[in-house]
């Protein structure tokens, strides 16, 4: 068995129900949710019972995913399966720095609350919208994208998919030169521009609330979306600044990975869209989702197998 990498999902994996299993299943998990509750009461009743369209409302996404990651690896930890490095897709990588030590105690928790509510204000002043294009190499999207002033290439995902961000109307238009160019965009159901300059008021704020905070070195390497190589304690508060207005280069991130030994992935969080990029960037790789006690209890039956 290669090195093990734990990745954790993103904003759009959320669903009602979330995270409940883990909580009845491992102490470590519900201990997150616990610590989530003393914070920003309510988080886990959001987890378990909110419908849809209030965990869909950024402000509310971003806590409640980030707890769901965070138990997931805290309880795969708890059964004894440690990752060799580390990862997250967008918001995922707050959940992935949080569980590498750099924020120390709760104050990831304290800080992930604090970009959804920077992100959700910038995308209300800078309305947009995203869409997610298929069948078209990279630099044909790149070249479609410069053709409009504003819209942008954010989420580099896997080969054969990147998503873009830009002003509504434009992407509307974006989408029917793809279908032109022989591809196909995906209208993606978001509420703003993120990982794009209509972000950089969100970055800018998120800068003050790092200023007063003191993070560490973390115990396991995690990859940044920025550039696709392991944080620094020194370098993590302009990562995170960039990250929220940049774009997300994943795809990069798990060749990195795959570079390194990883050969086993264990997704934490709600869903299993990271489960499939990786599958179509790495092939042969092992890929298992922890979102409950059902599929925890399988990924570390699987990964203890392996050893």
């Amino acid at each position: 068995m290669g090195k093990v990498a734990f990745v954790f999902s993103g904003q759009g994996a959320q669903y009602t129900g979330m995270g409940k299993s883990l909580w009845e299943t491992s102490p470590a998990a519900r201990a997150v949710f616990e610590a989530a509750d003393s914070q920003r009461p309510g988080t886990s009743r959001q987890c378990f019972t909110a419908p849809v369209e209030e965990l869909s409302v950024t402000k509310n996404t971003q806590p409640c995913v980030y707890c769901v990651d965070l138990a997931a690896a805290r309880a795969l930890e708890e059964a004894g399966v440690k990752p060799d490095f580390a990862a997250g897709f967008s918001l995922g990588e707050v959940a992935a720095l949080s569980f590498a030590g750099i924020f120390p105690g709760e104050e990831g928790f304290g800080f992930v609350c604090k970009r959804a509510e920077a992100m959700q204000k910038a995308a209300e002043e800078n309305p947009g919208a995203m869409a997610a294009v298929l069948k078209l190499k990279n630099e044909q999207v790149e070249a479609i994208c410069q053709e409009f002033e504003k819209v942008w290439p954010v989420n580099y995902n896997c080969p054969g998919q990147l998503v873009v961000a830009g002003e509504k109307g434009q992407i509307e238009a974006f989408c029917k030169k793809v279908a032109e160019a022989g591809g196909r965009a995906v209208p993606l159901a978001v509420s703003g521009g993120f990982h794009s300059p209509f972000m950089e008021s969100a970055g800018e704020e998120l800068r003050t609330v790092l200023a007063g905070m003191e993070l560490r070195e973390p115990r396991v390497p995690v990859y940044a979306n920025l550039n696709a190589r392991p944080y620094t304690q020194a370098g993590a508060k302009e990562l995170l600044v960039q990250q929220v207005k940049n774009p997300v280069r994943w795809q990069e991130t798990i060749e990195a990975l795959a570079a390194q030994g990883v050969d086993t992935f264990l997704e934490c969080g709600p869903g299993k869209t990271l489960c499939g990029l990786i599958r179509k960037t790495v092939k042969g790789a092992k890929v298992f989702q922890v979102e409950d006690g059902e599929t925890l209890s399988a990924a570390v039956e699987a990964v203890k197998a392996a050893e």
